[in-house]
Parts: structure tokens; C-alpha cells; sequence
């Protein structure tokens, strides 16, 4: 499958997060990475909503090609160097 979505950064967003409501971006499209911006309207993609009761230390996905969206798989380590 050919993905021509976006790829907003080669690392991960890694870091601690509040417990709340957070939509990742599977897009690719949005300025506010890796969270929902709503660029995607108008694509067949949609954001993943993320909910956290705890502060948690995440590694969220900034390349799109992860297996395991919204988190971090290591996909960026695949990517054909003329990708960013």
C-alpha cells in the first residue's frame, strides 16, 4: 500500500503528559504536532482519541507509519532517507 500522507518528523514526541483528552494526528497534516489540528478535514483520515487517567510517559508516533498508532514503533527507522 502506497501511504503519501505527510511525515511531520522522523523522531518520536516523547515526553510526560497530564491525564486528559488528547486526538493524535493521523494525518500527517497537522501544524500542532502530534495532536489534532483539524487539517485533516477533507482526507479519509481521522484523528485517534487518546484518554489518560494518570500522568503517563509516552512516545507518540510523528512519523505515521507506526503499527501501533498512536505510540511510537520504531517506523521512522525504516523510512527511505528522501522521506522527512
Amino acid at each position: 500500500m502506497n501511504d503519501d500522507r505527510p511525515i511531520p518528523q522522523r523522531l518520536p514526541a516523547v515526553g510526560k503528559f497530564e491525564p486528559g483528552e488528547y486526538w493524535w494526528c493521523s494525518c500527517g497534516r497537522s501544524a500542532n504536532q502530534p495532536f489534532c489540528d483539524g487539517s485533516h478535514q477533507g482526507t479519509p483520515f481521522e484523528p485517534t482519541r487518546v484518554e489518560l487517567s494518570e500522568e503517563s510517559k509516552l512516545a507518540w508516533c510523528t512519523c505515521k507509519r507506526s503499527a501501533n498508532p498512536p505510540y511510537c514503533d520504531g517506523a521512522h527507522a525504516s523510512l527511505p532517507p528522501d522521506q522527512a
